[in-house]
């Protein structure tokens, strides 16, 4: 199965001028925790993901202004993407490897074309156990070395 046939199709996105006030009304209006982030409302190349847990940490925690910071201030940059060919065993990988809750899914190009969630692939890969082994991974404590702040 390939990324393509799991993936929710046209996600809302944001810009990285975009304020952070903008970001959060996406999220609500779409009943997500997360929205990509893409280069310019023409090309949709993705640039990066904004979390609801990012805009809790970087703006709320701090009584940053939500319409003067901006997206680009608060966002993961060069997020960890899956190809709309890849087999669904990769993304849900990624997942794990990377403890994220979601996965965009780009295009040949790097244009954002989708977006796979924890949901998706618990309810439309037929694979139950897989979706739960991925959130165990994704919920476990980081294995990856990250760099000191």
């Amino acid at each position: 199965m390939q990324c393509e046939e799991i993936m929710t199709g046209n996600p809302k996105y944001c810009v990285p001028t975009d304020p952070v006030a903008k970001a959060a009304r996406v999220m609500k209006s779409g009943d997500i925790g997360a929205v990509p982030v893409c280069e310019d409302r023409q090309g949709n190349r993705l640039v990066g993901i904004v979390t609801d847990r990012d805009l809790v940490v970087n703006v709320v925690a701090y009584g940053r202004d939500l319409n003067r910071t901006t997206v680009q201030d608060v966002m993961t940059r060069e997020p960890c993407a899956c190809q709309a060919d890849d087999d669904i065993e990769k993304a849900m990988e990624s997942m794990s490897l990377y403890q994220v809750r979601r996965i965009p899914v780009v295009g040949k190009t790097g244009e954002l074309i989708g977006i796979i969630s924890q949901a998706d692939v618990a309810t439309r890969t037929g694979r139950p156990g897989k979706a739960a082994e991925v959130l165990g991974h994704i919920s476990s404590p980081s294995t990856l070395e990250l760099d000191a702040a």
